[in-house]
């Protein structure tokens, strides 16, 4: 049976996954009674919530004899440490490009990689059946994109269809608006060519994800390069710079069949399979016959731009409602994360009590948290920071992003405004139709952090920003963060209507009726600038006499403001902390005690 390794890449929410799925149902590989849910690759809740894909996976669909494996690729940048080594499986992709919003940030990520890699791409242009297609311009911005890109003659050369995944159907005749999937099967076939594997060297394989199994212990997933292993075949694994790792047998040997992984009694160069058996080697290894000594060329991976500190949660409620609060449970769960998301790195503290976790972004490192939160973690989390460097001067330098927002002429002043506060600067703004503006800016890491939330506000949820690493440059200075204080209380117990309702007047209360509180607990925001320290636990005195006028009537409150994990992350400030258990976010200070905080205050106005 011939073999095509392709990957599809594209920008969050072009419907890449939809695709799969049509792909699946129409290659036979869902029986037509069978009962699959949508978007069966996004299999993990986060996933399924917040409809990206985290998680690059593999696949398998057989079309007119021939084997096509798909690994379906994230469009974020921030889990660009996934796209980087799938690349270097596959012999081909698929960009899959929206109708209406066209070639975006994380397609050019993406893209570059894969035309860096010498790959040829396949365009399609999905969702033609949008009101609001350009299908024409979406193609030149395409052409444009791949220009700029550095792409060579014949990547340049692509072959294009137009498609609706949602609704199964591809062509190459942009009208068109019924059919199947056939005319992409047939072009894979013809466009893709197999895999440049040698099957008679000896056995090479290269590893490009990990996972874990309960049963099976370590599972490595990548591509074989040469040769072909059977089942306890001895093997070892070197690292990149050929160094023996360990040595072992490969207990378990699987393939990709639909969304199933099916054991496998023997694998050939150029097919995509997963191992087990050994219990060191990891991403970027070469698992190999015993007799090779070179291992395989393993795809560098961009450094990680963003830090936070991952602490044990030392607040008054610490251990009401997680399973998983210790130190050394954290460092487990932290070191096996790093283990197989190489574009994470964590480092243990002199205190051993909290970890340095750095990422590609503000999104990949809250997903590490919403997930270890739903395992009955319980911790503290920090200001995230960006991490600088030193260039060849010895100047200091910052990660830059590129940033594309695509926002309503109404509110385009008011964004251009505060990125500019935010210390970006524009390099592009355009009419994208529809009363649409389209600004592309190149702004400092630290001036975007905690933007999001404020970005929607001030656009009325309507805007769209896209971001992008793009450079380490010069350190732009200081840039100004949150303008109001905080509200804090001053003790322990439950909070009071009584004592919220005055308090409303002096901001916005994070809080309500019958939370309990601790001392240094935040519970809403001054509006002024400093901090203030308040009783939201005092009641009413109890006694005979009635108050005239009708003062005995009940409170009405407003309702507190409730803030998503990624919001409460965003809107600390360096002496605070996010406390996450697995039912609450809550925010305080880092120093609970009001004498330790003046203590702190003075030592770094001191510094």
């Amino acid at each position: 049976m011939s073999l095509r390794n392709v990957a599809i890449i594209a920008h969050v929410d072009h419907g890449k996954t939809t695709l799969v799925d049509q792909l699946f149902r129409q290659s036979g590989t869902f029986r037509d009674n069978q009962r699959v849910e949508e978007r069966a690759m996004d299999s993990n809740d986060l996933e399924k919530e917040r409809g990206i894909t985290i998680l690059a996976k593999c696949t398998s669909v057989e079309w007119e004899g021939t084997r096509i494996n798909i690994v379906d690729t994230p469009g974020h940048a921030d889990f660009g440490g996934e796209v980087e080594r799938i690349l270097s499986m596959v012999d081909g992709v698929i960009l899959l490009v929206d109708s209406s919003e066209g070639a975006m940030p994380q397609t050019k990520f993406v893209t570059g990689k894969a035309l860096a890699l010498g790959l040829r791409p396949i365009v399609v242009v999905n969702k033609i059946d949008r009101p609001d297609e350009r299908t024409q311009e979406v193609l030149d911005e395409v052409f444009d994109l791949f220009v700029s890109l550095d792409a060579t003659d014949e990547q340049l050369d692509f072959p294009v269809l137009f498609a609706s995944g949602r609704n199964g159907y591809a062509n190459e005749d942009p009208s068109a608006r019924s059919g199947t999937l056939k005319p992409l099967f047939q072009k894979i076939v013809d466009h893709v060519p197999a895999p440049k594997a040698d099957p008679s060297g000896p056995f090479k394989f290269l590893v490009t994800l990990l996972d874990r199994d309960n049963f099976l212990g370590r599972i490595l997933t990548g591509l074989v390069h040469s040769g072909t292993v059977k089942i306890n075949s001895p093997i070892h694994a070197l690292d990149p710079d050929g160094k023996v790792v360990e040595t072992g047998r490969a207990s378990k040997i699987m393939a990709f069949r639909g969304l199933e992984r099916v054991p496998v009694e023997e694998a050939k160069a150029g097919d995509i399979i997963s191992i087990a058996g050994l219990t060191v080697a990891t991403v970027a290894n070469t698992i190999a016959d015993p007799s090779v000594s070179e291992p395989l060329h393993a795809q560098p991976i961009d450094p990680p731009t963003l830090s936070m500190r991952f602490a044990v949660n030392d607040s008054p409620m610490a251990g009401r409602e997680g399973t998983k609060v210790t130190s050394r449970m954290i460092r487990d769960r932290l070191f096996r994360e790093a283990e197989s998301n190489v574009a994470i790195k964590v480092t243990e503290s002199d205190d051993k009590d909290s970890f340095e976790v750095a990422g590609r972004g503000e999104l990949q490192l809250g997903v590490l948290i919403e997930t270890m939160r739903r395992e009955g973690f319980e911790l503290g989390i920090s200001r995230p920071r960006v991490l600088f460097r030193e260039n060849e001067q010895g100047g200091r330098e910052e990660p830059y992003e590129t940033v594309v927002i695509d926002v309503d002429d109404d509110y385009s002043g008011t964004v251009v405004d505060k990125m500019a506060q935010r210390k970006a600067e524009m390099t592009d703004m355009r009419p994208s139709g529809g009363g649409k503006t389209r600004i592309t800016f190149s702004a400092p890491s630290r001036g975007l952090i905690g933007y999001h939330g404020e970005f929607l506000s001030d656009t009325r949820g309507t805007g769209i920003m896209n971001r992008l690493f793009e450079k380490y440059g010069p350190h732009k200075g200081n840039i100004e963060g949150r303008k109001n204080g905080v509200l804090i209380s001053n003790g322990a117990g439950e909070a009071n209507s009584y004592a919220l309702g005055p308090l409303e007047e002096r901001g916005i209360l994070f809080v309500g009726h019958g939370e309990a509180l601790y001392e240094g607990m935040i519970i809403g925001e001054n509006a002024k600038t400093d901090d203030l320290e308040v009783n939201p636990m005092k009641a009413k005195q109890l006694t005979n006499f009635r108050a005239s006028g009708g003062k005995d009537d009940a409170i009405r409150l407003t309702p507190p403001k409730r803030m998503t994990l990624e919001q409460a992350i965003a809107y600390i400030d360096d002496d605070e902390l996010v406390e996450v258990t697995p039912k609450s976010i809550r925010l305080r200070k880092r120093h609970l005690d009001p004498h330790e905080r003046k203590r702190a205050s003075r030592a770094k106005a001191a510094a």
